[in-house]
């Protein structure tokens, strides 16, 4: 006659029939993966891809605005500052200006009226050079004749 099952017999028919489709189920996920191994890993090679470039694309973004606010900024500053720097140099030029008299030392305009002045100078002195020069012409013609004359009559005198 046949035996029942008992009742731990029971329990462990369940239990083996679970593990049983555990393992499996494990087999089953290996031969699948096996088999669809290399076109699971494009696939996550050609979304990684596509990740990366979003990533780039959005990092690029980012800089540029980032870049374009840093460009704008250092403009604004670069213009206060010239402002600045121009004003500081004005302010200097100024004050050197004021304490050169003071020194003794001569301004531009005193150098450029000096120079001016040396300029009229020179032009009234050429002018006069050149009428003397006119007005000794004929004196020299006639010195030169009488020393042409006296020259022979010096040379008569005995010694």
């Amino acid at each position: 006659m046949p035996q029942k099952p008992s009742a731990s017999d029971a329990a462990s028919t369940p239990s083996e029939e679970s593990s049983q489709h555990i393992w499996l189920a494990g087999l089953g996920a290996l031969a699948k993966a096996q088999s669809q191994g290399t076109k699971t890993f494009e696939g996550l090679i050609a979304d990684g891809l596509a990740f990366q470039r979003k990533t780039q694309m959005a990092a690029q973004e980012k800089i540029s605005a980032a870049t374009a606010q840093l460009t704008h900024l250092a403009k604004d500053f670069g213009q206060q500052s010239t402002g600045r720097i121009d004003r500081l140099e004005h302010l200097f030029e100024d004050r050197v200006a004021r304490a050169l008299p003071r020194l003794g030392i001569p301004s531009i305009a005193d150098l450029q009226a000096l120079s001016e002045r040396v300029a009229r100078l020179e032009a009234q002195l050429a002018k006069a050079s050149q009428s003397a020069k006119t007005a000794a012409t004929p004196k020299a013609t006639k010195t030169a004749a009488s020393t042409k004359v006296t020259a022979p009559a010096a040379a008569r005198k005995p010694r």
